[in-house]
């Protein structure tokens, strides 16, 4: 596991720098018997610090092949890839600062715990665990769903946002052609996803995405579906765009006023990032 071997490689680092001899006084000590006694309190430390380190080693290297203790979760937080004051004025630091570390994290937490219960989950992806959330046992289908979903939607989130002047804040390449022949215009996607997001009742999701036939549908979820969960929505779709509505994206800033939050988001959009994922969908 990752966190073992990176402490064990600190505690034989910590070894190898104790080996040398026990440091000496930059001062001369008043009597030689003074000295003495210096001398071996320091090697009496020294003594006591390598049988620590090579407590911590032994034990280390121990999990790291059992595996009991220091085990690596199947899913961790994935860093953001940009500062949590970055999306200013559209999402302010103190919402994305707890949405990632909280919010986001709990989702991470909940799924792991059930992954280490059920051999059938382990080794999965994430889009292969949304893909087959309705073929799992009925007792940790919404714990999967609920937690799974979470994860997905909040780690293709963060990269549908990017600082304003990063990122291409319309659509290009491929995914514009798509948008044009879809929708009519730009404008008019923009229309059907701010009214899918705005009307989606109580917390949940408002999704662009790509149709089995490769074109363009808006629609939206509750709670934290998504349209890649077989089998549970009622539209399947591969997504190349989302937008939380859940109050805790967005109530710290805009309270009760969702839609100025949904149309703040359109300024960070990352088109980049929505293009390369259409381009996957339609490949």
């Amino acid at each position: 596991p990752r966190h073992a071997r990176t402490a064990a490689t600190q505690a034989l680092a910590y070894l190898t720098f104790l080996r040398g001899p026990p440091m000496q006084p930059q001062h001369p000590c008043p009597s030689q018997s003074m000295h003495t006694m210096h001398s071996e309190a320091l090697q009496n430390h020294y003594a006591q610090k390598k049988c620590n380190a090579l407590q911590t080693v032994f034990l280390l290297e121990a999990r790291l092949h059992t595996k009991d203790l220091f085990t690596m979760p199947a899913f961790d937080l994935p860093a953001l890839p940009y500062g949590y004051d970055s999306l200013n004025p559209s999402v302010d630091t103190e919402t994305m600062t707890i949405h990632h570390t909280r919010h986001h994290q709990t989702y991470i937490n909940n799924l792991n715990g059930v992954v280490e219960k059920y051999s059938e989950l382990q080794g999965k992806s994430l889009d292969e665990i949304s893909q087959g959330v309705s073929a799992l046992p009925e007792e940790i289908q919404t714990a999967v769903r609920n937690n799974g979903g979470g994860h997905w939607n909040h780690t293709a989130f963060w990269k549908w946002m990017a600082p304003i002047g990063t990122a291409n804040h319309a659509p290009v390449g491929g995914v514009k052609e798509a948008i044009d022949a879809a929708f009519g215009s730009f404008d008019a996607m923009k229309e059907q996803f701010n009214k899918a997001a705005a009307t989606r009742f109580g917390s949940g999701w408002a999704w662009l995405c790509v149709g089995d036939d490769g074109k363009l549908f808006v629609t939206s979820t509750a709670n934290q579906d998504n349209p890649m969960m077989k089998g549970v929505v009622s539209q399947e779709g591969k997504p190349i765009l989302g937008l939380d509505v859940w109050e805790h994206a967005y109530y710290l800033k805009y309270q009760n006023k969702r839609p100025e939050y949904i149309n703040a988001f359109w300024n960070v959009v990352n088109f980049d990032r929505v293009n390369e994922m259409f381009s996957e969908a339609t490949a």
